[in-house]
């Protein structure tokens, strides 16, 4: 187990490296003087060679992106080019709202999705099987954003739920369920209905396999072949699509929280395509990836617990 997590560790700094150079040079290609745009009306020369110098940007590529890398190892992201302060700070400043909604969505996604696809893949071709195939194909053709808007206009006057914000959890935990809940619907129904597909496909898949099979002509009893044989067999892909879904949330909704004006990474990492802060996006992008690659770590060793047939040598 050692050994094999020390060699992931190694392949997601490898990844990651890749991935900062990647960021790096693609933002070198990008159109524009970010000081420029930085500095917007009150630029002038004096002011534009004062924030380079301050940057760093008045120094060869190649020494940028080793110093910009150097600090990263220590957690030090740079200065945002729009509002000066330290790009590891604006990003920790986004990270309860942004976990917030992740965890809650993905439990409202869990909520929908384990129930109606257990008992749609328990009763293939019936009533509740067609239910649960027009609600999952609804709920991946409906854009988010329509469904927050419906939200918004409908279900927030009537329950009197906040239309937007986001109030912390340790301030106030009946005011953060209340900013949470709207937002996390609107992914959670999507998350959900991709979910649910993933559920029927593995439980039906697991329950036509040759050992549920033998276990059936064995006499066991159908609760303990549902159980014991074929959701733990489901469990493995199911586990990996919901680490999927679980990173995508950690990294930003940009769309559902533009239109609660919910205050996550996404939102940061729009206004830092829009006013080309060129280190706030770098970071941001860069703490996606480790998000991801985070995610995938816990997903596989997950798989040994589960499932004591697949090894971690």
């Amino acid at each position: 187990m050692t050994t094999y997590v020390a060699s992931r560790l190694a392949q997601a700094g490898v990844v990651l490296a890749g991935v900062a150079v990647l960021v790096f040079s693609l933002m070198q290609l990008v159109p524009g003087d970010p000081v420029r745009i930085a500095l917007g009306t009150r630029y002038t020369d004096e002011a534009g060679a004062a924030l380079r110098e301050r940057a760093g940007l008045d120094q060869p590529v190649l020494v940028q992106f080793f110093t910009w890398a150097g600090s990263a190892l220590t957690g030090d992201l740079g200065v945002s080019f729009r509002s000066g302060e330290p790009v590891t700070g604006l990003i920790v400043e986004r990270l309860p709202a942004t976990i917030s909604l992740a965890v809650v969505s993905i439990l409202v996604a869990l909520l929908i999705a384990v129930p109606l696809g257990t008992v749609s893949a328990l009763r293939p071709r019936s009533v509740v099987d067609g239910v649960a195939t027009v609600f999952s194909q609804a709920g991946i053709s409906i854009p988010d954003f329509w469904m927050g808007i419906m939200l918004i206009v409908f279900v927030a006057p009537l329950l009197a739920l906040p239309t937007g914000g986001y109030t912390p959890l340790t301030e106030d935990p009946a005011a953060w369920a209340r900013s949470v809940v709207l937002p996390a619907i609107t992914v959670g129904v999507t998350s959900g209905s991709i979910l649910t597909r993933f559920v029927r496909s593995a439980l039906l898949e697991a329950a036509d396999s040759e050992h549920v099979r033998t276990a059936r002509s064995k006499g066991l009893g159908h609760g303990t072949v549902l159980g014991w044989h074929v959701m733990r067999n489901a469990l493995l892909p199911f586990v990996t699509v919901v680490g999927v879904q679980l990173a995508y949330l950690l990294s930003g909704v940009v769309v559902v929280e533009i239109v609660f004006s919910y205050p996550g990474l996404g939102e940061l990492a729009l206004q830092a395509v829009q006013s080309r802060d060129f280190p706030l996006l770098q970071g941001a992008i860069l703490l996606f990836a480790l998000v991801f690659l985070v995610i995938n770590l816990v997903v596989d060793l997950s798989y040994a617990a589960l499932d004591p047939r697949v090894g971690t040598r």
